[in-house]
């Protein structure tokens, strides 16, 4: 109906045939205002139909990217498979292949896991030691296919770049957070020059598992508990009282490692009264506590 009213619209007939019979120009308007709405109409519905068609077009099915998808692991594998063959070694072809692609190393490693699982220590320590910007993806990577557990990965990946240790045990928390405990213990084994860092980290991403943290990382390596008080105070100033409270329990063995704590939270401004109470409680003198904060 449309089509025919702007046919005979469009080609003047009606407009003709208004000038000729009516004197005024109200009707004549109004039959102007309603051909111009309808060539409009047209033209919209018209723009509408070729533009559903060009994207009908444009989209392929979704069975055709699952094949084409196939296809690049297809590739890929037998890419790897040939590289391990001339380089008579995983670990050395994840290493050649990072150098030449480093764009494409953790689809890499996500197919040498697969194809090579027993392989998965050389295979993770090629990988980030040849390219440590994607050190957290590949940790997360070999936590979700399982090839071991948890802390294995994260000792191994720390070996792998030190560095970079921060990214291992933040991408690991969050793939795991139920093992957060056991993920600080095996991190500032491994690395203990980086205890601080690593407890800093993490509280930062588990703030309410500040204690936890700290108690873990401290019975781990005791000798920290100054570093580890001062990274923690720097972030959380608002915990001061939490923080020295449990460093200075959990290092409660250690008398020369609690007068530390002590001197580091008293330039981090905790009150001296506050220093007396936890050093009282760790079982130091009075002469002990003056020369902590003599120094």
């Amino acid at each position: 109906m449309l089509c025919v009213l702007y046919k005979c619209i469009n080609t003047g007939g009606v407009r003709n045939w208004l000038r000729n019979n009516y004197k005024g120009g109200f009707m004549l308007r109004t039959l102007t205002l309603l051909s111009a709405a309808i060539l409009a109409t047209h033209v919209s519905h018209t723009a509408m139909a070729q533009e559903l068609s060009s994207n009908d077009v444009a989209q392929p099915p979704a069975s055709a990217n699952v094949e084409s998808a196939d296809e690049s692991n297809h590739f890929q594998t037998a890419f790897l498979r040939r590289q391990v063959n001339q380089t008579m070694s995983v670990g050395r072809a994840i290493s050649s292949i990072a150098g030449h692609y480093p764009q494409e190393i953790v689809s890499i490693v996500d197919i040498a896991l697969d194809t090579y699982p027993d392989k998965y220590r050389e295979i993770i320590f090629a990988a980030i030691s040849a390219q440590p910007a994607s050190t957290e993806e590949i940790v997360q990577l070999a936590i979700e296919k399982e090839v071991s557990s948890c802390p294995n990965i994260v000792q191994l990946a720390i070996k792998a770049e030190p560095t970079y240790v921060d990214f291992v045990v933040q991408a690991a928390a969050v793939s795991t957070p139920e093992e957060l405990d056991e993920i600080v213990r095996v991190a500032v084994l491994t690395q203990p020059d980086a205890a601080d860092s690593i407890v800093q980290t993490l509280s930062q991403e588990h703030p309410n598992k500040i204690v936890d943290i700290m108690t873990s990382a401290l019975n781990a390596v005791p000798f920290v508990g100054e570093y580890v008080v001062d990274a923690l105070l720097a972030v959380f100033p608002n915990e001061a009282e939490t923080v020295v409270e449990t460093a200075v329990r959990e290092s409660a063995q250690q008398r020369e490692q609690v007068m530390r704590i002590l001197n580091t939270a008293q330039h981090a401004g905790v009150s001296q009264d506050k220093l007396k109470e936890y050093a009282m409680s760790a079982g130091l003198s009075e002469d002990d506590f003056n020369s902590a904060l003599a120094n």
